[in-house]
């Protein structure tokens, strides 16, 4: 089965996915809230500005391909079916959404981007949950070649479609500068985090 989900399909499949586990408390959404969601510019790749009507012809398409429904109420509400749909487990779910919102990732980025969803204790966790996804009938995820520099191989989610895959002496310069620039961002968390430390430290031995 082909799912060939568009751009903004796959955003808002993953934006309820994300938001059942991360804010249940007003899960279903409404269609203003899948809106915000969509336009939400953190923990999204890239960052859309798309209307009310597109989002509804989405939720319509999905809906179509039994991927989402209707909650009726004094105000309808929208929810996905990808759970019972793939028997998905909560792991599961969250690993899917964020690559539906943020494009392919290692299994190191899926452990500390899912953070919201669910906290993975490991990346043994984060491993196992992924083979059950690309084990899955159809596959849902699949892992690409590393790329020339890269640490890792990342990690693609297929609902969007087969994903192109060249040999990794192929990998472009942007995707070296990705890898360089998460890494970047990784040491400045951690030095961020090290002052924190520090700083709590410091107003705790005030006591």
């Amino acid at each position: 089965m082909d799912f060939d989900l568009d751009p903004l399909e796959c955003r808002v499949l993953g934006c309820l996915l994300e938001k059942q586990l991360s804010t249940p408390d007003i899960y279903p959404l409404s269609l203003n809230s899948l809106l915000n969601a969509c336009n939400q510019s953190s923990n999204r790749d890239p960052v859309l500005s798309v209307s009310e009507d597109e989002v509804q012809a989405a939720v319509d398409t999905l809906i179509g391909r039994g991927l989402a429904e209707h909650w009726p109420g004094r105000v309808v509400k929208i929810a996905h079916t990808a759970k019972p749909t793939w028997n998905l487990s909560v792991q599961e779910a969250a690993l899917l959404a964020e690559m539906l919102l943020r494009g392919p990732q290692t299994s190191g980025e899926l452990r500390t981007n899912t953070r919201r969803m669910y906290a993975f204790p490991d990346l043994a966790e984060v491993e196992g949950c992924l083979a059950v996804l690309m084990e899955a009938e159809p596959p849902l995820v699949q892992r690409l070649p590393r790329a020339p520099g890269a640490r890792e191989a990342r990690v693609a989610q297929l609902l969007a479609g087969p994903v192109e895959t060249g040999p990794a002496t192929e990998a472009t310069p942007a995707r070296t500068g990705r890898v360089e620039q998460l890494e970047a961002e990784v040491a400045a968390l951690r030095t961020e985090l090290a002052e924190l430390r520090q700083a709590f430290e410091a107003f705790r031995d005030q006591f």
